[in-house]
């Protein structure tokens, strides 16, 4: 016998384990089964009632999904009600039995009981497809006209529903939508609106997944519903001035639908000037006489905050916005104050995306209006930096990604000590994100140099551990590029955070082990300065400390390498200390090595006991001539040449000052995005001195003082003509290494002169015939340390040079047309673009024409294709439409290539390069893509 639902569930209830639960639901469910292979009507609703049951529970229930559609199809009203209960519970969208109750559901639609057609809207509502929804449309649309308000909120619901799987057919609805708006029926009010946000947020989705939809069909429903803004502003009026008969809860007015009302103008007034001028007024009404003593002000004023920072609303309406977050700030509640950091760093990436969006149409930007939402978020910026000392550590990330943003240079130094101090407390996870972050607010902040470096030694010694090599690598090169006074306090400070350090921090022993070795000469003089004192070390506490390094269980093998080059260095540093023993004890530490199983180590160890050798002057001997390095014969030390002295000296000089400049090219890409963007300082970063230049401070890609690129130098040919040799390369570090270790360095290409360089050989005008006679390595080491001889030079001679197709008679061709040089642009899902460098005729010398190539690699063709560009202030664009919005696939036809014309004018043309940002735009097989990315490698002087 079937057993009842309460039977069931109290059997359920009563077992001790999950296997009796099992146990229970199998034989409940054969017995299910079992009657509904022999029909039994009766107890149809009361199984499928316990299906439903089961259902909650996590157990298979497939097999009533018909027992569903036939209850569905009963007379009697309660076993319909849990039909359909069971159908919007049991079946989903993609059941194949859903289309069985499209018949019944149209006939419930159409029943006089108004509980049964509820039954079938609340099913459309839940369930429709697209199918269902273009058959079903029209009866519920005859419901949207009902005198009952029960039946017209649930038609909204359901309308809502058949609009979103079939967009196609909203534009037969609109006119029903606002009459509806009118409704003074609470509960169809909060539909309507609902079914009016559900139609323009497909209507948007459809525009942006398709770029030609909106050329196709137009916006119907946004040209229509903006029409509508003032009756919307006139309700929500109504609504907060107590005028409107509704629920009053929390201190507020009809909660519910105020929050509708004000989500739906927000997507009525963004991108729309007019709307949202017709709007702010009731928007400040909201803003300024919510109250905030309970949640459901707060709710009302979170979404008014949001529609704010959406619309094109003024500069006070969003000074406004941003204090009515920051009150959100000094509230008890965590989800509340969670809320406002996260709307608020939402409000930074929305001001960067605008002015990238502004400089991307060529509008410019809203400085002023810029300025002012700095200055109220920078009013609040002691109550961010107090949610970094939160239990909560979800709000604590929360205001270390809004304290990021709010960094300038005003405020640098306080910020980042912030920051600082976060860095002790937040998880380990997290402290590499954070040091690489301090280290970008440094380069672009940073008020001076010493500053900069005490920053940076103070976060190496916090998190040295979780440093990246980015980190390290900056910090060693603002060291380096420092003034010598500099030098000699960061070394100082760095030996003692290593003294004090338990051997943890990796990338702290890193720095300071390279900047001991670099100049260690600076530690055997005192320093001071106003603030700090240090006195003067000697070299055996020095070594003790690196020994003490590298002589720990946790010293990793870069350490070691490190502190290897460190005593090779310090070799040379105290070479005029006179203390013969720690000289002695250094070697003795390099040699240490020369036996480890790590190669590296152990091809370090030699190298460099061989370079303090010759430092000293002294030529080791070895058993066989072949392996000593430097050519001697066995039988004792003997002295090197000077000039080998010199090179192994040079060799272990310091380090030449990193050339910032090519730096800065190379990191452009990466950090481009930041500094077209920028951020919402109120004051922008002073310019650092030319020799303090940071080290990944692009200073505006667009608008820095990075120069152009030097002129190519003077041809072996223009040598030729001219009858002078090019100007020597300066010498390489490369070079000297070969020198001291006995091999051949590279020979560098000869210039190509009148006469024979190697003993005779005959001279070939075009480089491409091998010399007769192979210059041949010395026959003894020694002498690749002697001096080249250096060739007579070229006779002069007034006549011109005769052509080279002369010298063998023939007739000089034609010159061959000059090629346009091309640049390759960007690639991006199988989109490739590729820029035609020309220069038009007749025209100024800064004017050049790029054209735009693009190919698609892919086996689908692209769709709604578009370009945007973003240029430097000193270059101004014009832009021509490409010839098609749709790339078909190339397949190597290149007529299937689409072209755009970009006309481009360099004012600084010599001083500064083209660059361009460019953003594409199209679909592909459905879906939207986006990518932007930076273009450079134009021709420097030309273009």
């Amino acid at each position: 016998m079937s057993l009842k639902l309460r039977d069931l569930i109290r059997k359920v209830r009563a077992c001790k384990t999950a296997a009796e639960e099992r146990a229970v639901i199998a034989k409940e469910s054969a017995m299910i089964r079992t009657a509904i292979r022999e029909e039994q009507s009766h107890f149809r609703h009361r199984n499928v009632a316990k299906l439903l049951f089961m259902h909650m529970l996590g157990y298979p229930t497939h097999f009533g999904q018909l027992e569903c559609m036939k209850l569905i199809a009963s007379p009697h009203f309660p076993e319909k009600r849990i039909g359909y209960l069971g159908m919007m519970l049991l079946l989903s969208e993609e059941a194949d039995v859903l289309m069985l109750s499209t018949n019944a559901l149209k006939n419930d639609l159409t029943s006089s009981n108004r509980f049964v057609s509820g039954l079938a809207l609340c099913a459309i509502g839940n369930l429709a497809t697209a199918d269902m929804s273009r058959d079903l449309a029209p009866e519920v649309d005859k419901h949207l006209k009902s005198s009952q308000p029960y039946l017209r909120k649930k038609a909204c619901l359901a309308m809502a529903r058949c609009l979103t799987k079939c967009p196609e057919m909203v534009e037969d609805f609109v006119d029903r939508v606002v009459t509806l708006l009118k409704d003074r029926s609470h509960g169809v009010l909060i539909s309507v609106i609902q079914l009016m946000t559900q139609v323009l947020i497909v209507e948007q989705k459809s525009v942006l997944e398709n770029p030609d939809y909106e050329d196709d069909y137009g916006t119907p429903c946004q040209d229509a519903f903006v029409k509508l803004v003032p009756s919307l502003v006139k309700l929500m009026r109504n609504v907060t001035g107590g005028g409107y008969a509704a629920n009053d809860a929390g201190g507020a007015t009809d909660i519910f639908l105020q929050v509708h009302i004000l989500a739906l103008l927000r997507l009525l007034g963004a991108g729309n000037e007019q709307a949202s001028e017709e709007m702010n007024d009731v928007l400040a009404q909201v803003a300024t006489n919510t109250e905030t003593s309970k949640n459901a002000g707060n709710a009302i004023l979170y979404e008014c905050v949001q529609t704010i920072m959406a619309v094109e609303a003024d500069d006070g309406l969003r000074v406004l916005a941003v204090n009515i977050l920051g009150r959100f700030l000094l509230n008890r509640d965590n989800n509340i104050r969670y809320v406002a950091l996260n709307t608020l760093s939402k409000c930074v990436v929305d001001e960067k995306n605008r002015r990238a969006e502004d400089d991307l149409v060529a509008t410019g930007d809203d400085d002023e209006s810029a300025n002012n939402a700095a200055s109220a978020l920078q009013k609040h910026r002691t109550t961010i930096v107090d949610c970094l000392k939160d239990p909560d550590v979800t709000i604590r990330q929360r205001a270390l990604e809004l304290i990021y943003h709010l960094v300038n240079s005003e405020n640098v130094e306080s910020l980042t000590a912030e920051l600082l101090n976060y860095l002790v407390l937040c998880p380990r996870d997290h402290r590499g994100d954070i040091c690489t972050r301090v280290l970008r607010v440094v380069e672009k902040y940073s008020p001076n140099d010493r500053w900069r470096v005490d920053t940076l030694i103070t976060m190496l010694t916090i998190a040295g551990r979780e440093t990246s090599r980015q980190v390290q690598s900056a910090s060693i090169i603002y060291i380096s590029r420092a003034s010598e006074d500099l030098r000699a306090y960061a070394t100082h400070k760095l030996i003692k955070a290593i003294r004090d350090d338990d051997g943890s921090q990796r990338g702290l022993l890193v720095v300071g082990v390279w900047c001991i070795g670099e100049y260690g000469d600076l530690l055997l003089s005192p320093y001071s300065n106003n603030e700090e004192s240090f006195s003067a070390i000697d070299t055996n506490s020095i070594l003790e400390t690196l020994e003490e390094v590298i002589g720990r269980h946790t010293c990793t093998e870069d350490i070691k390498r490190v502190a290897l080059t460190a005593f090779t260095k310090l070799s040379e540093r105290f070479a005029n200390s006179g203390d013969t023993a720690t000289l002695g004890k250094l070697q003795e530490l390099v040699k240490k090595n020369s036996k480890s199983q790590t190669l590296e180590l152990q091809l370090r160890s030699c190298e460099y006991d061989a370079l303090i050798n010759a430092m000293k002057g002294i030529k080791v001997a070895s058993a066989p001539a072949s392996d000593d390095i430097f050519g001697a014969t066995a039988g004792g030390d003997e002295t090197l040449s000077e000039a080998v002295i010199a090179a192994a000296k040079e060799a272990l000089a310091r380090m030449p000052v990193v050339d910032l400049r090519v730096m800065n090219r190379q990191k452009s890409s990466a950090y481009a995005d930041d500094d077209m963007i920028g951020g919402l300082d109120t004051k922008p970063a002073a310019p650092a001195q030319k020799k303090n230049d940071d080290l990944l401070d692009l200073e505006d890609i667009f608008g820095g003082g990075a120069p152009a690129a030097p002129q190519p130098a003077a041809s072996s040919n223009d040598a030729l003509t001219n009858g002078s040799a090019p100007a020597p390369a300066p010498a390489s570090d490369m070079d000297l290494l070969s020198d001291i270790f006995s091999a051949p360095a590279a020979t560098p290409a000869a210039p190509a002169t009148g006469m024979s360089m190697n003993g005779g050989a005959s001279y070939d005008p075009f480089g491409s015939m091998p010399s007769s006679q192979p210059q041949q390595p010395p026959s003894n080491p020694l002498d690749a340390f002697a001096p080249t001889p250096t060739p007579a030079p070229l006779p002069t001679t007034t006549a011109p040079a005769p052509a080279v197709d002369d010298i063998f008679g023939a007739p000089a061709p034609a010159p061959a047309p000059k090629q346009n040089p091309v640049v390759q642009g960007p690639s991006h899902e199988g989109l490739s673009i590729e820029f035609e460098c020309t220069k038009p005729e007749a025209l100024s010398r800064a004017k050049s024409t790029l054209i735009a190539k693009f190919k698609n690699s892919n086996s689908a063709a692209i769709h709604g294709l578009s370009l945007q560009v973003a240029v430097p202030k000193y270059v101004t664009l014009e832009m021509k439409p490409p010839s098609s919005t749709t790339v078909a696939p190339s397949g190597g036809n290149s007529s299937a290539q689409v072209t755009q014309s970009i006309t481009v004018t360099n004012t600084k043309l010599g001083q500064k390069n083209l660059m361009l940002k460019v953003k594409l735009g199209f679909t592909l097989n459905g879906a939207k893509v986006e990518h932007m990315a930076t273009v450079s490698g134009f021709p420097a002087g030309e273009y």
